[in-house]
């Protein structure tokens, strides 16, 4: 016998919802046109041949063997890329959240003057300047300045150019620049989590402050923890300004050459776009994959054996 299937009456949209998503439209519209839109176009311009003047022409998979294969500088910029998205990224996600911590067990008019302190570099794009001056390649900087007068060194050393010395000099500047959003977000995830869990975390046997932090304040900002990390991955692998400025492009050996500084080389100067799309997704997997082994690591926050 076959069971008849009543439909159900469609629910009519109430004033308040049909406000809702008239709001979201301009959003969401955006959000295609800005985002999704370019992200789906690299991935289809990825597979033809285009130099913004003629017809662009199918190659297939020619971009990508061209990239892992034929292409000598692609490997060292993905080289310095990952290597300085494993020391900056990590060291600047937990540097922000540390000093957050801190900062916030002060009283409030301390607490407001060192989150200002902390987060003035990122208010002022061109901070690293500061920097350029005192590394700069002649007598009259002042870490040149410095040294010889004291006798260290004979002759001024050009810390940009050499890459013995360049790397280092920028990774500590990116660490000094990412008091940025996450520190921010992290400063209003420790103001938010509930004090009565701590009260709650004693009884149950938490003792020290180590444990409140692993079992209580950050389960209690999960959310928070990842927007800053997605945040710190965007900073690390989309870094290029920085290392353009300070050392040049192409920087001596692509010591501090970047992934994006190439993407931008092959694309804005040598109107590659094809070959500049496959870069772009290939970056775009990466940040992908790295997102989603941060995610993991997040949800074991707070897990225990006990």
């Amino acid at each position: 016998m076959q069971r008849r299937i009543e439909k159900l009456p469609r629910k009519k949209l109430t004033n308040e919802e049909v406000e809702f998503y008239l709001f979201l439209i301009p959003f969401i519209g955006t959000f295609f046109v800005f985002n999704i839109l370019p992200v789906v176009s690299s991935m289809v311009l990825s597979f033809f041949d285009f130099d913004m003047l003629s017809t662009p022409t199918f190659v297939g998979f020619g971009n990508y063997l061209r990239m892992f294969v034929k292409d000598q500088v692609f490997s060292k910029v993905v080289g310095t890329t990952l290597k300085f998205a494993v020391i900056a990224g990590p060291a600047s996600y937990i540097l922000a959240f540390l000093l957050a911590w801190m900062i916030n067990e002060f009283p409030r008019a301390i607490r407001v003057f060192l989150t200002f302190i902390f987060y003035v570099p990122a208010l002022v794009g061109n901070a690293y300047y500061i920097w350029q001056i005192m590394f700069s390649g002649d007598s009259y900087a002042y870490v040149n300045n410095f040294l010889i007068s004291f006798g260290f060194i004979t002759e001024p050393i050009q810390w940009f150019q050499d890459s013995q010395y360049n790397f280092t000099i920028i990774l500590i500047i990116q660490l000094w620049m990412s008091m940025g959003t996450s520190f921010l977000a992290n400063i209003a995830g420790l103001q938010n989590v509930n004090t009565e869990l701590y009260e709650a975390g004693a009884i149950d046997g938490v003792r020290t402050r180590w444990h409140e932090l692993w079992y209580i304040t950050m389960p209690s900002m999960k959310s928070i923890l990842l927007f800053s990390a997605v945040m710190q991955i965007q900073s690390v692998f989309s870094a290029s300004t920085l290392m353009q400025t300070l050392a040049g492009y192409p920087s001596v050996s692509n010591s501090v050459d970047t992934l994006v500084s190439y993407i931008s080389d092959i694309g804005t100067v040598r109107y590659e776009m094809g070959y500049a799309s496959a870069l772009s997704v290939f970056l775009f997997i990466i940040i992908l994959i790295v997102r989603y082994l941060i995610g993991g690591l997040l949800n074991l926050v707070g897990k225990s054996d006990r």
